[in-house]
């Protein structure tokens, strides 16, 4: 067993700690005379072993970020780097088998994810056959995941016996099947129950610990900040704000706490929340004065009124 890995006190990570690496990142799509920018100079670290998630309004950017990360979709400028290896500049031949082998990923839609015809047993084993794993080794392997999502009492049942949360956590194992040490999600809990949704984000963190995989969630889940390690926020194409997860313990008491940073990318630019700017009516332009030991945002044209909010 893997242990569970722990942020800095500032929350940075070194490199050596780094699995994943954007830097600057765009991507537009051009549809006609059309272009839709949806990643606008995106700067992103996730250390490995991490067990984290992204979260944002429609249209953010986030699944788009998630598709370059599982080498679905390709970066229209920027670097991006996983387990050191950079996105931009492999071969079609080096992307398959990154796909086939680095990456695991588990769609919204359970229907994406599994064969109908197939046992859960199977589901899982194909992976490995089509990888050239010994059918004796996929078996014991398939069922040893299924085990670890919970289905070891499931591994004859065809997706279409199972309910829709187990359909899911079939489909985890089965993203698992080649060892990928990245597993990433996109909505995974999106069309389950709650009572399915909780077991799933079990599954979820019995597998980062067990396994020490990186998992990546993009969700909509308002609960998120309390299931994963961290929660990062896209907004307009870049990333905004992040919330950590930390346990204190006072004697043998544990305590949980949320601390939420707002983040500075690698051009300097802050991402002010929109609620501040909207209670300080500050629009096109703001002063900001260095202060001892802190960052004054101050409305443009105030004479250093010291507001609510405005100290960071």
């Amino acid at each position: 067993m893997q242990a569970e890995p722990k942020p800095t006190l500032d929350g940075a990570a070194g490199d050596d700690e780094l699995y994943i690496r954007c830097e600057d990142l765009f991507k537009i799509y051009k549809t006609s005379n059309l272009e839709v920018v949806a990643l606008r100079g995106l700067d992103l670290k996730v250390r490995r072993g991490e067990f984290m998630a992204i979260v944002g309004a429609s249209g953010s950017g986030k699944s788009t970020l998630l598709n370059i990360l599982a080498g679905l979709d390709t970066p229209s400028a920027g670097r991006c780097f996983v387990g050191g290896q950079d996105l931009l500049t492999m071969s079609a031949k080096e992307m398959v088998r990154y796909r086939r082998r680095q990456v695991g990923f588990v769609w919204q839609q359970t229907g994406r994810n599994l064969v109908p015809y197939l046992t859960a047993l199977q589901n899982v084993e194909v992976p490995m056959v089509l990888d050239g794993v010994p059918p004796g080794e996929a078996r014991a392997r398939a069922q040893r995941l299924l085990e670890l999502v919970l289905l070891g009492h499931r591994l004859h049942h065809r997706p279409e016996m199972l309910s829709g949360g187990e359909q899911q956590r079939v489909s985890i194992a089965v993203a698992l099947a080649n060892e990928p040490p990245l597993l990433l999600a996109d909505e995974p809990t999106g069309e389950l129950d709650s009572v399915g949704a909780d077991t799933v984000y079990e599954v979820f963190r019995t597998l980062n610990k067990e396994l020490g995989t990186t998992i990546v969630i993009v969700t909509h889940d308002p609960d998120i900040a309390a299931r994963v390690d961290r929660v990062v926020a896209i907004r307009d194409g870049r990333t905004s704000t992040e919330i950590y997860r930390r346990v204190r313990f006072e004697g043998t008491e544990a305590t949980v706490a949320h601390e939420e940073y707002v983040l500075v990318d690698a051009a300097g630019r802050l991402q002010i929340p929109r609620e501040y700017l909207e209670a300080l009516d500050i629009r096109e332009r703001a002063r900001v004065l260095l202060g001892e030991g802190r960052i004054e945002v101050l409305p443009d044209g105030s004479r250093r009124v010291r507001a609510k909010g405005t100290h960071w």
